[in-house]
């Protein structure tokens, strides 16, 4: 098919800012999984607000893969979120299958959260010359995720 949409970006800025959207959409479309295989399974006392606040990652982590992926489209980059692109290219630490005790979810779910954000840092260096309006969709997802990553490691037993 022919390019359906095209860019003001030349082609290394359209290479950069692309695999910079692509590995984020990646990304947050694993930990949304994660997630919502967390809010699953989730046990202890604290299931009631861990519950909660897993709707609440899933949400925001669903909004910014769709912010990444518009981004992606809008400079000619086609999104790729199939769940086998996802299973070889997203970079989480993952998370166990089955019943897992609220005390292990927070630890998880911060891992991750940890993960994510790391490579999210290297995509705004990426990005800062070679396209800007990307670099800042990168940084608002980056400050957001690192707010939650705040709220959940406060949670980390001792």
């Amino acid at each position: 098919m022919q390019q359906p949409v095209m860019t003001t970006l030349d082609t290394e800025q359209q290479r950069i800012a692309g695999e910079a959207l692509s590995g984020t959409v990646v990304d947050l479309i694993d930990l949304t999984l994660i997630a919502k295989q967390a809010h699953w399974n989730v046990t202890g006392r604290n299931f009631r607000p861990l519950h909660l606040a897993l709707d609440e990652l899933v949400a925001s982590a669903r909004t910014f893969t769709d912010d990444a992926a518009e981004r992606a489209t809008a400079i000619g980059v086609s999104p790729d979120g199939r769940a086998r692109t996802v299973a070889e290219q997203a970079g989480t630490t993952g998370f166990p299958a089955g019943w897992v005790r609220d005390a292990d979810v927070i630890d998880k779910i911060t891992d991750n959260l940890t993960e994510v954000i790391g490579r999210l840092r290297q995509r705004v260096d990426a990005t800062e010359k070679a396209d800007p309006v990307t670099q800042d969709v990168l940084i608002d997802i980056t400050a957001r995720l690192e707010q939650l990553h705040w709220m959940w490691q406060v949670q980390r037993e001792e």
